[in-house]
Formats: C-alpha cells, sequence, structure tokens
C-alpha cells in the first residue's frame, strides 16, 4: 500500500520578467500544504481537485522526482525519503510529461525501461508482447514514437509503466487526450489490475474530472489548495456533503457552502 502523511511543498517564485529584486525578496509558492491519505492493495484510489490543488506535486513526491519539505511517504512500508531507489523499485509510474524517447519503436521504450529494472531482455519482450495484447497496442510496437498520437504515446507509456509488473501503480491525469474509446480501454486495464485476477495492485491516480472518478476509484482523496479536505468512496463524499450529485458534493466539500451556493 502507499501513505502519505502531511505531505508539504514549497517552490520559488520566478521573479517577474525584467525585475531586478533581489533573491532573498522572492516569494514562495506553497504547491502542498498538508495532504495525507492511505492507498490500499486491490483498490483504485482517485486524487480528485481542481487544477493547481497540488494533486501533480503530490504525486511526484510519492514516486520520488522531488524530495518533500516535511511529511513521510510509505511505499510497502518503504519510506522513500530513506530509500528511494527500493519504493521505486515497487511503482510504475505514469507522469505527465510521457518522456518518450522519439527516435526509438514502443517495444525499444519499454523493454529499456524493464532492463533499467534489471530484467533479461527476452523476458522483458515477452512481457510486452503480454502488455500490448491487454493495451490493444500490438500495431504500435515497431513503430517509432516520433509522430505518435496522444493516445498511442500514453499506451506506450502505461506499458512502459507496468513492465516490471510493480506492486504499485501512480497515474497522474492518465486519460488526458485520449478519445472516449481509448478512455473506456484504460479504466478496464485499470479495473483489471486491481482486481485479485491481475494482481491486487495498489493504484492511485489523479484527475481533475468528477465523472472519470465516479466511475473508476473506490476511494476518492479530495484536495484543495494544497490540502486534503475529504476522503472516502463516493457515495460517502455525497452523504458527507448532504448531496446526491457527486459533482456538488465536491464543490461543496472543496470550495464550501458558499462557492457551492
Amino acid at each position: 500500500m502507499i501513505r502519505a502523511d502531511d505531505l508539504a511543498k514549497r517552490f520559488a517564485a520566478a521573479a517577474p520578467k525584467g525585475s531586478f529584486k533581489l533573491k532573498r525578496e522572492r516569494r514562495e509558492v506553497v504547491a502542498v500544504e498538508r495532504v495525507s491519505f492511505a492507498a490500499a492493495d486491490g483498490a483504485i484510489t482517485g486524487l480528485l481537485g481542481p487544477n493547481g490543488a497540488g494533486k501533480t506535486t503530490t504525486l511526484r513526491m510519492i514516486a520520488g522526482l522531488i524530495e518533500p519539505d516535511d511529511g513521510r511517504i510509505e511505499v510497502d512500508g518503504i519510506d522513500v525519503r530513506r530509500d528511494a531507489q527500493a519504493a521505486l523499485a515497487r511503482m510504475g509510474v505514469l507522469a505527465d510529461a510521457r518522456g518518450l524517447y522519439p527516435r526509438l519503436t514502443a517495444r525499444e521504450n519499454v523493454v529499456y525501461h524493464a532492463m533499467l529494472h534489471g530484467m533479461a531482455r527476452d523476458a522483458a519482450h515477452a512481457r510486452v508482447d503480454v502488455l500490448a495484447e491487454s493495451l490493444d497496442m500490438k500495431p504500435l510496437l515497431e513503430r517509432r514514437c516520433e509522430g505518435f498520437s496522444q493516445g498511442e504515446r500514453v499506451k506506450t507509456a502505461l506499458a512502459r509503466a507496468l513492465v516490471h509488473d510493480p506492486a504499485n501503480i501512480i497515474l497522474d491525469e492518465p486519460t488526458n487526450g485520449l478519445d472516449v474509446l481509448s478512455t473506456r480501454a484504460l479504466r478496464e486495464v485499470l479495473r483489471h489490475l486491481a482486481s485479485p485476477a491481475g494482481g491486487a495492485k495498489c493504484i492511485v491516480l489523479s484527475s481533475h474530472i468528477m465523472q472519470e472518478v465516479e466511475r473508476l476509484c473506490d476511494e476518492v482523496v479530495i484536495v484543495a489548495h494544497g490540502r486534503t479536505v475529504a476522503h472516502g468512496t463516493v457515495r460517502a463524499l455525497c452523504e458527507r456533503s448532504g448531496e446526491s450529485d457527486f459533482e456538488e458534493a465536491f464543490v461543496k466539500l472543496a470550495f464550501g457552502e458558499e462557492k457551492a451556493a
């Protein structure tokens, strides 16, 4: 499982263009102030919040890409700050920046990533063939990634994240730019991975799309202004807010009664 306790992260705000202010006068931007949640195995946990709420920064801290200023992150009991390499070995990460090598084919991109995780070349190729079947990307395998559509890039990046069969999967806005059919297919893949037949993975994804989270996630963590403001199942969050519609419940919980009105 993945556990985050009181995560915090601040960044130095860039000085306005043409400004000659001294560095010591620069402001800090609070990206994450206090985010806490626990994501269980065999479940899909969604971080739901508006743009700028701190979702991406939170996932990047969990993935060991940036270090938190405060707080604690554990992946299967491993402290990410103390042993990032061991934690990363147990995670598959689909970041917002897809980071594919355009001159390599889809297969070469995924196999290269597998070998970085210590897989033998033959085992990596075999695993790619299995993933290509489940992700419906066989026609892409021998094509260079240069010129791929957004959906093709996402499929390749997802295969890369899953190639070493990680116990924990981190997905940042995974359906960004996907059409309806590709989004539906991705949902089915994630549901399978979270099921006992798919290995009961721990899946954490971020989104600002209410319908996507409502249909897919077992547990929802609402993040606003860098803080966890509510968490629970969709039904529990609706009951807590006194709303039958999940969108209305989200607005009330994230922004308060005045904004909802």
